[in-house]
Parts: C-alpha cells; structure tokens; sequence
C-alpha cells in the first residue's frame, strides 16, 4: 500500500492569466481521495502551502513577483521534503508550474540522483534573459538544471537540482526561440509532438522511461496543456495539437510501469476555463493510472 500525502499549491503567480490558484480545490473536489483510496492507497491530506495573495503584491506582475514565488517554493519545498522524509509519495496540486522548484527539490532531497519527465506543451527552460513574456512559470525547468536567476538556481541549495541526463521532456510544441536554441544545448532528452506523431506514443513513452529507469526516483511533473485543449480545456496556457486522452493514459501507464514514481506533481488546471470541472477530473485519472492504475 502506497502512502500517499496531498499537498496543495495555490500558486497564481509565475504567470499572467489568473484562475490556477483554484486548481487544488478543483481537483480534490473532483473526488481526488476517495479516487486514490479504491486504488489502494492510505491517504494524507497535508492541506495548502501558505501563498501570499497576488492583489498584494506589485500590479506589473513577471519579474516582479519573484520574491514571493521564492518564498512559496521554500514552502513547498518543507512540505514536500517532510513527505519523502515520512515514507509518503508527495502529490503536489498546482497551481502554475513555478511551483516545481519546489517540488522537484523536494524529490530530489537525500542525496540519491532522482529523474524527471516532465509533461509539457511548453519547454519551462526560459531564463529572465530570453524569456519573452518575463512569466516564472517559463522558467522552472531551466533554474532545476542549474540556468538562470540566482535567486531560482540557488533556491534551498546551491546549484542544479537534477541532471541534464536524468531529464526527460515529452508533448512539447510551443517553444520560445531562445528556449528552443538552450534545450538543443542542453543534450536534454525532448520528444516533441511531431516525435509522438511519427512514431507512436508508445515507442516514444518506453524509449523515455528506459532513460531513467536506473534511478533509485523519478519525479513526474504533469502539465495538463500537454493534452490537447479538447480533452483538457481548462488550462492556464493552452496549445492546439497535444496529447489525446488514451495517448496520455497509455504514456502515465508506462511511467507507472518503468520506472519508480517517488513524487507527482499536476499544474496549471484553471477552473474558470474548464467545462465543469472535466479538466481536474482527467487530471485524477492520469494521477491513478501514473501509480499504477491498470484496465486488467
């Protein structure tokens, strides 16, 4: 029995389109423990990471709210490490997807190398200097790998979190043209959906996972814009052209089934856009089947 501890995350401030704050109450109101119970699982509902409200802080918003998405992520952080500390798998509820500095350095905590495979319409390997927009939920993924602000790079430590070679990304097709230019020099492994289109979600989702499958932990970073808007729609930054429903079941399958999920983290629901609430529900369904839901 899996020993499972929810975390919410009302993070609204790496980006500019408000409504992701409500992601953690969309998502627990879409039967999130009872979900998790009939899987099995002993559940432990740690509450919301204390986020400082976005009305108070400066209007322009980017940059600016730098500070206080640092300050949230050394909370997410605390949490998410007790979990690892306690014997829990963290489940992280967003919330932008800032709030993976967090998260991710939560996983990584202890020592052992720890992978990433990160589900993503966008590539998040922005830094302040080529990112278009000034949005910190661009940039979190860079900031891991050891690029960017000091301020992210050295968030609870100094230094990189995971592993260029320990990092996977799949579902990207929207990249900015710098962020495309630093993920080609990165040597980062990038299925972008041309790749899954071409060979097959399947060939893609076990060449993936055969990459980390040697490490002691994987942490999963799921970004729901990385289905296409018509499975997901209520999303903070949707992108056409994404992942089909049963393309991203099959893709938290294989996951489940290569390699050893320590922590999952699920971002940027946005309740406003969503037709009632089928966003936060399928985001459950791919948590389950990330733990090892099966049809058989």
């Amino acid at each position: 029995m899996r020993s499972i501890c929810i975390i919410g995350v009302p993070l609204d401030l790496g980006q500019s389109r408000r409504g992701v704050d409500m992601g953690p109450s969309a998502i627990r109101y879409a039967g999130l423990d009872r979900r998790l119970e009939r899987l099995g699982c002993s559940i432990r509902d740690c509450g919301n990471v204390e986020i400082r409200v976005r009305d108070t802080l400066p209007q322009e918003g980017g940059l600016a709210f730098m500070p206080a998405v640092v300050e949230a992520c050394e909370r997410v952080y605390a949490a998410g490490a007790r979990a690892v500390d306690e014997g829990d798998v963290p489940l992280f509820l967003g919330g932008d997807h800032s709030i993976a500095l967090g998260t991710v350095t939560a996983a990584a905590t202890g020592g052992d190398r720890t992978g990433v495979i990160w589900i993503d319409a966008h590539g998040d390997f922005n830094t302040p200097e080529t990112s278009p927009s000034g949005n910190l939920h661009g940039m979190p993924l860079a900031a891991l790998t050891g690029r960017g602000a000091p301020e992210l790079t050295e968030l609870i430590r100094p230094g990189r979190k995971v592993a260029d070679e320990d990092v996977v990304v799949i579902g990207v097709r929207d990249l900015d043209p710098l962020e495309r230019e630093g993920l080609r020099e990165s040597g980062i492994a990038v299925y972008t959906m041309r790749e899954i289109d071409r060979r097959g979600i399947g060939a893609v989702a076990e060449e993936a996972v055969a990459k980390l499958a040697h490490l002691p932990r994987v942490h999963v970073s799921l970004d729901m814009d990385s289905l296409d808007p018509r499975e997901a729609p209520g999303v903070g930054t949707p992108v056409p052209g994404g992942l089909s429903y049963r393309e991203a079941h099959l893709l938290m399958e294989t996951i489940a089934d290569g390699v050893r999920v320590g922590s999952i983290d699920v971002v940027e629901i946005n309740p406003i856009l969503d037709e009632r609430n089928r966003t936060a529900q399928l985001a459950i369904e791919l948590v389950l089947s990330g733990l090892g839901k099966s049809i058989l």
